[in-house]
């Protein structure tokens, strides 16, 4: 039985580090990406990554348990990636997608979905970093409005708004590059 986030990081708190070995395991990736989104470069967000462990290892006694771990997580990562941007203020591009993870056992299932996801998440660069993210947290991560409005900062209202919004605008950046895909 796989143990939750919760249990995961209540073991390491009593000294059990391969319980924190698998939740680094279990985020890592996904907090590189996240934070690709702000960066626009991979290796500086592999970089913001391991602060955010390292943060979780020197401030293991700050999780508030009533909250997700994950949230929690996600919003170090939010924090560490605004903070980097702000410190280097210059504009940082391209983004890396080499470790897309695609479940599927078809080949050519897996290269029409690498090819179509790419095209998209191309589309999706385009759009405000906020667009980004909001659709980034939801639609990618799995993130419910009440998780997303913690990490990003605001409220469930606005993040309907701001996702709805993102959305028609992805939408309308697809049809004009000539992609038909239903969002």
């Amino acid at each position: 039985m796989e143990l939750t986030d919760k249990e995961l990081y209540q073991k390491y708190l009593k000294g059990d580090n391969n319980a924190f070995e698998e939740i680094v395991k279990k985020y890592k990736d996904h907090i590189i990406y996240f934070i690709s989104r702000y960066t626009k470069n991979t290796d500086i967000a592999e970089d913001i990554s391991q602060d955010v462990f390292v943060y979780l290892l020197v401030n293991k006694e700050q999780y508030d348990f009533k909250y997700s771990f994950k949230t929690y997580l996600y919003m170090i990562a939010k924090c560490r990636a605004i903070n980097y941007i702000n410190r280097e203020k210059r504009a940082i591009s391209g983004l890396n997608y080499e470790n897309l993870y695609i479940e599927d056992n078809d080949l050519e299932e897996i290269v029409y979905k690498n090819e179509k996801t790419k095209e998209i998440r191309k589309v999706i660069n385009k759009l405000k970093p906020d667009y980004q993210a909001v659709i980034c947290l939801t639609s990618l991560e799995g993130f419910k409005y009440k998780e997303v409005a913690k990490i990003m900062d605001k409220n469930v209202g606005q993040i309907k708004v701001m996702l709805n919004r993102a959305k028609k605008k992805l939408k309308e950046v697809l049809e004009k590059e000539g992609f038909s895909y239903e969002i």
